[in-house]
């Protein structure tokens, strides 16, 4: 829409799983080089929510907002010995030896270990990297807070990781600023989708299904915990 000059982009969440996160950042990434965007952090911007923010052009956060925690985290649950106890055992027919990474009814190897490790290392430098080149740090000193540590509003921008302090109104003024906008911005929220009972239904089934899958399968996550 060519009537839209700028983007305030507000993020409340914990993060979440590695290709989102770098889903979105890429499309406001793409956004940035034609329209204004500027993120206003809310309660909670961290991990892949901070991922997300650093794509934009200048970063809000409120004194308090909790964010920074960059990092990878990858969970794991090992149920051998309960299954042992009530007599049950697992088999597994594979085609290679670590096709059946992360089970959780053994232990895991150490050439396992080793291998998710140097996995999650590789992502980490992709956050690292994101975070360096969107907000113009050196690598090193991004390196140096970059243990998935969080950090207030307040912390976060006597680091560097975020440009001012303020809320979303102040996000939105700044963003009218930055477009050169003559007067108050015009503020047009996107069309909110309208469900149907079953349609809400439906969706709260989805979601405590993809939640339970995710417990059983290998995924990378930027999170905070």
């Amino acid at each position: 829409d060519d009537s839209i000059k700028a983007i305030v982009l507000r993020v409340n969440t914990p993060g979440g799983g590695v290709g989102p996160s770098q889903e979105i950042y890429e499309e406001v990434r793409k956004l940035r080089g034609k329209k204004v965007v500027v993120t206003s952090m809310g309660a909670l911007a961290a991990s892949g929510g901070y991922y997300i923010a650093c794509a934009s052009e200048k970063i809000y956060a409120n004194p308090g907002t909790i964010t920074g925690s960059i990092g990878v985290i990858m969970n794991f649950v090992n149920v051998k010995d309960l299954v042992e106890k009530i007599g049950i055992r697992g088999m597994v027919v594979k085609s290679g030896p670590f096709k059946d990474i992360g089970s959780p009814i053994r232990e895991m190897k150490r050439g396992e270990r080793r291998l998710l490790q140097g996995v999650i290392d590789n992502v980490h430098g992709q956050f690292v990297n994101a975070v360096a080149e969107g907000r113009n740090l050196e690598r090193e000193r991004v390196l140096r807070i970059a243990d998935g540590r969080i950090f207030s509003g307040e912390q976060a921008r006597e680091l560097g990781l975020v440009d001012a302090l303020g809320n979303l109104q102040d996000a939105v003024e700044e963003a009218g600023r930055m477009a050169k906008i003559e007067g108050e911005p015009k503020v047009v929220l996107p069309p909110r989708k309208k469900f149907s009972i079953l349609e809400l239904l439906r969706e709260e089934a989805k979601s405590i299904i993809d939640e339970t899958l995710s417990q059983t399968r290998l995924h990378f996550d930027y999170l905070a915990r």
